[in-house]
């Protein structure tokens, strides 16, 4: 994954369906996929997440700067909606 901003939204939509899904070994090894890559291909550590109604701020530091982004809620939360709302689409994959 090439841009920051593109490994951040990828890490914290798993990390809002991993949490949602903790029997879910798919999830869990995904998250754990993403996350290395945070910190691995961008030098990402120290992530805080404030979920606010319409939006997730998170901030984090960056190879020793402390940056901060956000995204809308609905963008996030809209795949966890989808596995919500149609369960049989999404097995869940316990270990």
């Amino acid at each position: 994954m090439r841009s920051v901003q593109d490994a951040l939204y990828n890490w914290l939509t798993i990390k809002v369906v991993a949490e949602a899904r903790p029997d879910d070994n798919a999830a869990q090894e995904t998250y754990e996929l993403f996350d290395s890559m945070l910190k691995e291909d961008h030098g990402i550590t120290s992530v805080v997440i404030e979920k606010r109604e319409e939006m997730y701020l998170i901030t984090y530091d960056m190879q020793g700067i402390t940056k901060s982004t956000r995204f809308p809620t609905e963008l996030i939360d809209c795949y966890l909606d989808q596995m919500n709302r149609e369960p049989e689409k999404f097995q869940n994959y316990p270990k």
